[in-house]
């Protein structure tokens, strides 16, 4: 697989990261962690801007927290708040519903989905989700060369 690609995005784009992407990248994933790498460093170089839902903050802090590690876990709530933090308020939660009945996703991704649309996203940067069936959001992950649906598989 290759790295994610941020080809074709506009200048200082905002990109709503899903869960998945961040743990590999806490966790020094070896094989995930690389593809996603490219986002990261985009975004300490001031190329990107972050966004996330509260869903995925309580995703990231989950671990930490079964391991009864606070400091860790306030280090990693640190981080990402100081990225843009998407609440879950009735707006979005309305919306994520109105997409998980007219596409079928599973509702912690129509909330990503929902949550990117609604503060105006360039991307969505997930892995191994099936988000196809969106045609209002481009998808950045493992298993795309970052054009908007170009349909590659690598």
């Amino acid at each position: 697989m290759e790295p994610v690609g941020l080809y074709g995005l506009p200048e200082n784009p905002l990109l709503l990261i899903d869960s998945a992407p961040i743990l590999h990248i806490l966790e020094d994933h070896p094989q995930f962690a690389p593809l996603f790498l490219p986002v990261f460093e985009a975004q300490a170089k001031g190329l990107v801007r972050l966004a996330v839902t509260t869903v995925t903050l309580a995703q990231v802090l989950i671990g930490p927290l079964n391991e009864g590690n606070e400091g860790l876990a306030a280090q990693y709530r640190s981080v990402l708040r100081s990225w843009l933090v998407v609440d879950l308020d009735a707006g979005v939660a309305a919306s994520a519903a109105r997409r998980r009945a007219a596409t079928k996703l599973k509702l912690p991704d129509a909330i990503q989905a929902a949550s990117a649309l609604v503060v105006g996203a360039d991307a969505l940067v997930t892995h191994d989700r099936d988000f196809s069936v969106l045609r209002d959001l481009r998808i950045l992950g493992a298993k795309t060369c970052g054009s908007l649906r170009c349909g590659c598989t690598g």
